[in-house]
């Protein structure tokens, strides 16, 4: 028998964290949801812990770390929900978060996607994103990032992507552009679905009341983080990005690929800044692979450049 909501928490080594996260999905209003949790071949007390404390919870022990988008699809596969959420295990929902993100679902039909409201976890009145934008100069980024929430981002609206950390997909969506691309591993995986999603017609809307807190990086980041963010940014631009936008703003995608490599250059002496280095050069030489998935993405397109031009916000 199915569930209205599956919650998919990819886990690394999080063990430290998962028990703020799951106590917070026991307190929330809406019921009708099951919770997986994917493990990626933890080495700590994760498994041990789920199995003692958390019996409500599906456990996939993957063996193997498969990154973010690897654990996400395998728990995708598993899971029985209408919506299907990824959440981060470094989190801590609101009571009525999932409440929240099922009345947004309802009162938007056209959405694949929904965004939450994230603020930090130990700054409870920063923003970490109000759903994520994407620059036609071919940068993603959070919405609202270490802006103080004074009610700025409370109103319902369509937005670029959901942030993966606490990610909403409608499951008719899912089937129809399909999951996270696992080349990805970790970084803008998210963002990527989001193309293939608004290229086909999905919008995805931000739920100002869905709030959850998250411990920004503490299961990621650094070096790591910048190796991917430098690949995968070019990644996203030789996949999803249109040709006649990359016709109208080449010399504003090169002039920020150029400034990212000239920052990492001078700060050459850094370790996540040579990461970014060789995550830009992994990039160039993935584009024949990016290629090759860009002529399926193109081809689902049902959507107009003026459409992607309201929802892509301009380069400053």
């Amino acid at each position: 028998m199915g569930v209205r909501v599956s919650v998919v928490i990819p886990n690394w080594n999080g063990a430290a964290h998962l028990p703020t996260c799951l106590e917070s999905l026991r307190r929330q209003t809406f019921r009708d949801f099951e919770v997986i949790v994917v493990d990626n071949g933890s080495t700590d007390d994760s498994l041990d812990l789920l199995a003692r404390n958390y019996p409500e919870v599906q456990v996939l022990a993957l063996g193997e770390n498969r990154g973010f988008a690897g654990a996400c699809n395998a728990g995708i596969r598993a899971a029985r929900g209408e919506y299907i959420i990824l959440l981060n295990n470094d989190t801590e929902a609101d009571p009525r978060w999932l409440e929240e993100v099922v009345a947004a679902f309802q009162r938007h039909p056209e959405a694949g996607l929904v965004a939450s409201k994230m603020r930090l976890f130990d700054r409870r009145d920063v923003l970490h994103t109000a759903g994520d934008y994407y620059r036609v100069d071919g940068l993603p980024g959070n919405r609202g990032v270490w802006e103080t929430d004074r009610g700025q981002y409370d109103q319902e609206e369509y937005v670029f992507s959901a942030c993966g950390g606490s990610a909403a997909y409608r499951r008719v969506m899912l089937d129809a552009v399909g999951l996270l691309d696992e080349d990805f591993f970790y970084s803008c995986e998210d963002v990527d679905l989001a193309w293939r999603a608004q290229l086909a017609g999905w919008r995805c809307v931000y739920a100002p009341r869905a709030v959850v807190y998250h411990k920004l990086s503490a299961t990621g980041g650094g070096a790591t983080a910048s190796f991917y963010d430098g690949r995968n940014f070019i990644y996203l631009l030789v996949k999803d990005y249109p040709g006649e936008l990359w016709r109208r703003y080449w010399r504003a995608i090169l002039r920020a690929q150029l400034r990212l490599a000239w920052e990492a250059l001078r700060a050459w002496r850094g370790a996540a800044a040579r990461a970014r280095l060789r995550g830009m050069l992994a990039g160039l030489l993935g584009i024949p692979r990016m290629l090759r998935k860009r002529r399926a993405v193109q081809q689902t397109r049902q959507v107009s450049t003026a459409y992607l031009l309201s929802i892509l916000i301009p380069y400053r």
